[in-house]
């Protein structure tokens, strides 16, 4: 099967799997989606994530997902630059998610950073999602 946007697609994995409480998920790998969960754990929204093969030339992702008192850390994670619209921001016009209480998730010219790792490099780049 064929995905228009796999990154969109991990991002609903791990939308779904918090909503029904699970500890984990899985989603096919890529280099994109093992950055974006690089970020993602360094900012400190999930616990962690490997990378398994499964046979040659395949491989998965398990995502292990992060909760504080019960509540997901994520409370909201969505895609902004899709497939069929592209969004790119310079780091001057780079809006704040939620007054600086969430993220955004960039592809900049130095790899995947967060809205704070871009700004303090001063590189922008193509929005990927937000994450609070």
């Amino acid at each position: 099967m064929s995905l228009s946007d796999p990154l969109g697609d991990m991002l609903t994995r791990i939308r779904n799997a918090q909503r029904a409480r699970h500890n984990s998920c899985v989603a096919p790998a890529s280099s994109l989606r093992a950055n974006v969960l690089e970020a993602l754990q360094r900012e400190g929204y999930i616990r962690g994530y490997k990378r398994e093969e499964i046979r040659k030339g395949i491989a998965q992702l398990h995502i292990e997902l992060k909760y504080a008192e019960g509540e997901p850390v994520i409370r909201e994670i969505q895609r902004v630059s899709r497939p069929g619209r592209r969004v790119y921001s310079k780091i001057k016009e780079l809006p704040r998610v939620r007054a600086g209480l969430g993220v955004s998730i960039l592809s900049t010219p130095r790899g995947v950073l967060s809205d704070v790792e871009a700004r303090a490099a001063n590189v922008g780049g193509e929005v990927l999602c937000r994450v609070f």
